[in-house]
């Protein structure tokens, strides 16, 4: 791979990592469960680089509808992935579950999505 995102992408899930266990104590006594939102952030990694990889082929192609289809798809697969794993969270935990870790699950959707975003953009400025 020529970029850099893989590398960066690790980064930016070693660094929320970080965060989440480093703010442990504040967290949990927010009514955080640190857990979920660890596989929370583990999971944004792994579909934000699924979602790269299926955009990164739609850039490779000559034709412009499947960069859009392409651009359609990654965006569907993360958001509906995200919702799954939301719902999932809510069935499992109906008594006790925390709406602030799922803001904060929003919260990290939104800087994967970003990230994807903006790495994206650098690629296709160097292809043209």
């Amino acid at each position: 791979m020529t970029d850099r995102f893989f590398w960066n992408l690790i980064s930016i899930f070693a660094i929320l990592n970080a965060l989440i266990f480093g703010f442990k104590g504040a967290l949990e006594s927010g009514g955080n469960n640190i857990w979920v939102l660890a596989a929370g952030n583990a999971l944004l990694a792994a579909v934000s680089a699924f979602s790269y990889n299926i955009t990164r082929r739609g850039v490779s192609q000559d034709n412009n509808l499947a960069f859009v289809r392409s651009v359609y798809a990654s965006t569907l697969a993360k958001l509906m992935l995200s919702l799954v794993g939301i719902g999932i969270y809510v069935l499992v935990n109906r008594k006790n579950v925390s709406k602030t870790t799922i803001f904060m699950l929003m919260g990290f959707y939104f800087v994967y999505t970003v990230f994807e975003t903006v790495s994206l953009q650098k690629l296709l400025r160097r292809k043209q």
